[in-house]
């Protein structure tokens, strides 16, 4: 390793997170649909597998979004980039420092 190059560690940010995994918007939707699972299995009687799926459905959903993937935080931050990516303009102009060599 040449001199002025620092090895930054994969997890220098995770002391930023809440219990180091959760940022606040991860915390919301993981504690909503745990609560609302939560309250649905308290209201609804199951009768049949296709009714305790629909019980159980917010607090598996709120799990899947906030589930950590390589190269992303979560899932949720994985479907918002996705999303930016195909709805976001494609052409970019180059508009950086090159110029065509005359000072001002």
């Amino acid at each position: 390793m040449g001199n002025n190059q620092y090895l930054i560690p994969a997890n220098s940010k995770k002391s930023m997170l809440i219990l180091g995994f959760f940022n606040p918007t991860d915390l919301i939707i993981f504690g909503t649909g745990l609560v609302l699972t939560f309250i649905l299995l308290l209201t609804i009687k199951a009768n049949s597998l296709k009714e305790a799926f629909f019980i159980i459905s917010p607090g598996v959903i709120a799990s899947f979004l906030v589930l950590p993937v390589p190269y992303h935080h979560n899932i949720r931050t994985f479907i918002k980039n996705i999303y930016m990516y195909y709805t976001s303009r494609r052409r970019f102009y180059w508009r950086g420092w090159c110029t065509n060599g005359k000072d001002k």
